[in-house]
């Protein structure tokens, strides 16, 4: 009997904890971001573990239903700024007693997709809701390569700032962002090709929000890029690394320790940025293209040393040669591809320069010089550049009591043309300054 006694007090025990055990069970919510893309909205919700969703479409009014089951909501609602997106307002409830269930009201017109993702090293596990506008045409910039009076074409440029959106990249001392100091050089370096004649540049990524690393490839080959320019300020392990490099594709391994380990870290990006495996290229097509994309290598490691050698004159260096790794955002068979490390946001006093807007200027001219000079040496077949090279383009140094009008007169060419191809913002000019000469 005694024995008797004592089962039916643990059972009694057991089942007064069984409700907090299920309890315990249920997933939280910690936290809800959003993110504007151009021709898409995603909302992210960080998860204290994995959870069953599901997503149901309502009309009139539009509405989007997405159910978590046994998930527990904490993180606030209303911090989410809803400006420039379809969603108007987002409301919560509790569904079948331990269901979440969130609701957005929608404004217009989207095709939602949803999909889950596990746990990293960097992040948690996330539930990812994706919607899409319906016009997708509208939303992405359009870049034609703009023939000229001659009949010539621009040299396109893609320039792709590197993380974005749930990927902040690496941090810096200070909360510094890779994904913000790379964007700031990524829209200077877009300035100064605007003002470039014979060029025509392109921003992969203009806002804060992610691009998975085969997107950015795919959206420099639909803008038929000539060039693509992928901007990045990673970390290492020693805080004492530092230097600039530039990094050209390799298929047969890596040159460096270094070069290895910054492609792991930057391969990874799709699983913190938040990518389907849907969307994953399969291993044929990346195989396929591996034997299709040594043509363009030697175009990739020529103009990295030529922007290696820019970034030289007053950066300091990690490598004094351009290195090589497996990026998978440089597999574009037939596109000239390079990674460009600004510097290694990981050192304190690298970190440093890279928060000064000068420095960061400096940074998108010396890698602005090294593409032109290479493009100017080699210009693609039906450029404009390859027109002024077959017609006689010529370089002058100047020496001292020159004046830009005088230049101008001897080689018998109209100033303003002279001041608009060399990029001057006036007439004036320094000894030891090279001028290209325009045939006249």
């Amino acid at each position: 009997m005694r024995f008797c006694r004592q089962a039916l007090r643990i059972a009694a025990v057991l089942l007064c904890l069984i409700p907090s055990l299920l309890h315990a069970k249920n997933v939280e919510v910690k936290d809800l971001r959003l993110w504007r893309a151009p021709d898409h909205t995603r909302l992210v919700l960080d998860l204290s573990g994995p959870a069953e969703h599901r997503l149901l479409e309502l009309q009139n009014p539009r509405r989007l239903v997405v159910d978590v089951s046994d998930a527990k909501l904490l993180a606030r609602i209303g911090a989410l700024k809803l400006d420039n997106t379809p969603i108007s307002k987002i409301r919560s409830g509790v569904r079948e007693g331990d269901d979440l269930r969130l609701v957005l009201d929608l404004s217009e017109a989207v095709r939602p997709r949803s999909f889950a993702l596990k746990a990293s090293e960097r992040a948690d596990d996330r539930l990812v809701i994706d919607l899409y506008d319906l016009d997708t045409e509208l939303a992405a910039p359009a870049v034609k390569k703009s023939a000229h009076s001659s009949g010539r074409r621009d040299i396109v440029i893609a320039i792709d700032a590197g993380h974005g959106g749930e990927d902040p990249g690496a941090s810096g001392p200070g909360r510094l962002r890779e994904k913000q100091v790379v964007l700031e050089i990524a829209k200077e370096l877009h300035e100064l090709f605007k003002a470039d004649q014979g060029f025509a540049p392109t921003l992969i990524r203009s806002g804060d929000y992610y691009v998975s690393l085969q997107g950015r490839r795919d959206l420099a080959r639909k803008r038929q890029a000539d060039m693509f320019v992928s901007v990045h300020a990673d970390a290492f392990r020693d805080k004492r690394a530092r230097g600039a490099s530039v990094y050209a594709l390799s298929t047969r391994g890596a040159t460096s320790t270094t070069a290895s380990y910054l492609a792991q870290r930057e391969n990874a990006a799709d699983l913190l940025g938040g990518v389907s495996l849907g969307d994953k290229e399969d291993a044929l097509a990346m195989t396929l293209a591996d034997l299709s994309m040594t043509a363009t290598l030697d175009s990739s490691l020529n103009v990295g040393a030529s922007v290696l050698g820019e970034m030289g004159r007053f950066a300091r260096l990690h490598k004094k040669q351009v290195e090589q790794a497996g990026f998978v955002v440089l597999k574009s068979p037939d596109v000239p591809s390079i990674l460009v490390e600004t510097g290694f946001i990981s050192n304190p006093e690298e970190a440093k320069k890279l928060a000064s807007p000068s420095y960061r200027k400096r940074m998108a001219k010396a890698i602005h010089r090294g593409i032109v000079q290479w493009f100017r040496a080699h210009p693609p077949p039906g450029s404009l550049l390859a027109t002024l090279r077959e017609a006689g383009e010529r370089e002058y140094v100047i020496v001292g009591g020159d004046t830009l009008s005088g230049i101008a007169q001897r080689f018998n060419v109209n100033v303003n043309l002279l001041s608009q191809y060399n990029n001057l913002r006036n007439s004036k000019i320094l000894v030891g300054q090279t001028l290209r000469i325009p045939a006249s």
